[in-house]
């Protein structure tokens, strides 16, 4: 790729990548802002594509036990060699195992799964308001995170209404809210209030499910930048502050989605991408969705 705005032919200089970028939480855990989403990854892949984004230098892999691979993600890690606190571990609690007893089983059969201790974050996946089992799931991961038996939890398409009701009750408050995020789709009202409360935002489908790349907008910048429209949006988020995780199973993009410290937009470059919001949400409705997750 060539430095934004360098003409073609021109050398190219060698900069950080952007796997390398920290994001801190709210209670000092530095969080790769960079990672690999394993959603929609099957089991038969799922150890040989983490392998790769391991091998290419991702340090943050997001899974979690509704996705059927946290194993595979788990046999992935051992077989890099990492040292374990080199690589930042997520997984989420479905909705059939909220609840304060069935969160805390859950918690452990997530890490016997993966092999490992402890987890770096562990999230509420859905708020499920129909079972009304959030908030004494919250109470079980704020017990395991004053146990130190995990180093940060959060939730997972939590809106503005459930982050409130969180906040009332007393308590910790989320580390991180994991909510579907990409030009098309900004929340601009959950992002607002999560940055006003010290909650950082994890940006899930980062480019759309591949929606947001087709976009005018996107394809013409990514143009006369002379990168991909997956870095454009990427880059987009970078700057925005989100930690993102997008999927590939790809080594070529992987490696694409990680190298994106040469790309710069101009305020009109900017101003047209943030004005591609149109509200439209791809993934099921925080206030509705309630399947169990178990398969």
């Amino acid at each position: 790729m060539r430095p934004a705005g360098a003409a073609p032919g021109e050398e190219e200089r060698v900069v950080t990548s952007s796997l390398n970028r920290r994001i801190t939480l709210a209670n000092g855990v530095q969080v790769p802002q960079v990672g690999l989403g394993v959603f929609q990854v099957d089991s038969g892949s799922a150890q040989s594509v983490v392998e790769q984004a391991l091998e290419l230098g991702y340090r943050h892999i997001d899974t979690a036990a509704a996705y059927a691979n946290e194993k595979e993600v788990g046999a992935a890690l051992r077989a890099s060699g990492l040292p374990r606190q080199e690589v930042f571990v997520t997984s989420k609690l479905r909705n059939g195992d909220q609840g304060r007893a069935s969160a805390l089983r859950a918690y452990e059969e997530s890490c016997e799964r993966l092999g490992l201790d402890f987890l770096d974050l562990y999230l509420i996946h859905w708020p499920n308001p129909v079972a009304g089992l959030w908030q004494e799931s919250w109470e079980q991961l704020q017990s395991l995170y004053e146990a130190q038996r995990v180093r940060s939890i959060g939730v997972s398409n939590f809106l503005v209404e459930h982050l409130e009701e969180l906040r009332d009750r007393g308590g910790l408050m989320p580390h991180a809210n994991q909510i579907e995020l990409h030009p098309t789709y900004q929340q601009a009202k959950v992002v607002e209030w999560c940055r006003a409360n010290d909650v950082h935002v994890e940006a899930y489908s980062p480019l759309g499910q591949g929606a947001d790349l087709g976009t005018d907008a996107v394809v013409e910048i990514a143009s006369d930048l002379g990168v991909t429209p997956a870095q454009v949006v990427l880059r987009w988020h970078l700057d925005r502050g989100n930690i993102i995780i997008p999927k590939s199973v790809s080594a070529q993009r992987m490696a694409e989605n990680s190298d994106l410290e040469a790309i710069s937009f101009d305020a009109e470059q900017r101003a047209r991408l943030d004005a591609l919001e149109s509200g439209n949400r791809i993934g099921q409705d925080p206030r509705t969705f309630s399947f169990s997750q178990i398969r």
